[in-house]
């Protein structure tokens, strides 16, 4: 869930755990090296989705930071347990509008809630949703510890030095996800090198499309904002981050690591954070900041970027419940109560 807290004090995005979107993945496939995998994840509940909402994962393949592919999953109302998803993708200029709009791929298939994954396919394309076990690996005790979070606002200077903040303790070790997820031939992405990848959830209200919700690069999102940037955060779109958010990120990257101005822009251009959009290259390994798998340390790569190298990592490891092939997060976990 890199991209679920921000500020420690604000809520999910319009009050709703359902459209709050909480990781964004992409790697080769491990059983055909030339398809690639993208899984979106949302709703720490891992229950129904929004059934007003679209959940999309935007695909740009010629570095103009806008959508060539998009792939919109939607949902039916819930009824006795049981959910349906649909999901459509759109090319060229169509991709660009938020609607769910372009081809239907996959017509009112069941939604897999329990620990049996149904995935549906549609030509040489995959497709998912369901309930998964949560990937991600996080001390969020250790982060409370290690930053002041008072007043609601967001993370600034780390308490460096002294007593070590973590715990020790993987906060999520037993958490689930809602996820989406598809694997496809990597060339109806890009022919070439690279793609630039975001997830978006966008909400009808009053017959309004409002966009709740987006996801890029791991944790950006999360340690960047404050409580009074985030949903203007939200609302935006990549083509402009560059422009509205360098001058924010450059000042909280001079409170966290002491970086000048030229440093941060540096550092910023070197992991190519702004634009938010995942950046992944289906020629080379998977391996955060090319892509993301589900062993990639975000919250340390993340804390060490903030911190010019100077905090040091958590030591915990990722989790063992993965699986070897598509949809390739562990069932979900037994609820408590």
């Amino acid at each position: 869930m890199s991209n679920h807290f921000t500020g420690l004090s604000l809520g999910p995005p319009l009050g709703d755990q359902r459209l709050d979107l909480c990781d964004l993945y992409a790697f080769q496939s491990r059983t055909d090296p030339a398809k690639t995998v993208l899984i979106l994840n949302a709703n720490p509940n891992a229950d129904a989705l929004h059934p007003d909402a679209i959940y999309r994962l935007n695909i740009d393949s010629n570095g103009d930071y806008l959508a060539e592919t998009a792939v919109s999953f939607v949902f039916s109302p819930p009824q006795d347990g049981r959910q349906t998803f649909s999901v459509y993708v759109a090319k060229g200029d169509e991709a660009r509008s938020p609607e769910a709009v372009g081809r239907k791929v996959v017509s009112d298939a069941e939604v897999s809630f329990g620990t049996t994954a149904r995935p549906v396919s549609s030509g040489a394309c995959t497709f998912f949703a369901g309930s998964r076990s949560d990937a991600f690996f996080f001390d969020y005790d250790g982060i409370k510890n290690l930053f002041d979070t008072s007043g609601g606002r967001n993370f600034t200077a780390p308490h460096l030095g002294g007593t070590s903040p973590w715990t020790g303790v993987d906060s999520n070790l037993e958490a689930n996800v809602f996820s989406m997820a598809l694997e496809v031939p990597t060339s109806e992405l890009h022919n070439d090198s690279e793609i630039r990848v975001w997830g978006r959830c966008s909400v009808r209200e009053n017959g309004r499309l409002i966009h709740a919700d987006r996801a890029g690069h791991p944790s950006v999102s999360s340690f960047f904002n404050t409580d009074e940037t985030k949903l203007e955060y939200n609302a935006g779109e990549p083509v402009n981050d560059r422009e509205r958010w360098t001058d924010q990120f450059v000042h909280l990257m001079g409170h966290t690591g002491n970086y000048t101005r030229e440093e941060a822009i540096a550092a910023i251009d070197a992991d190519r954070i702004l634009p938010d959009m995942l950046v992944f290259d289906p020629s080379k390994p998977a391996q955060y900041p090319n892509g993301r798998v589900f062993t990639d340390d975000v919250i340390n790569y993340r804390l060490s970027f903030l911190s010019k190298g100077d905090i040091p990592p958590t030591g915990l490891e990722p989790h063992t419940d993965l699986l070897s092939e598509f949809p390739y997060l562990g069932n979900p976990h037994a609820k408590t109560t």
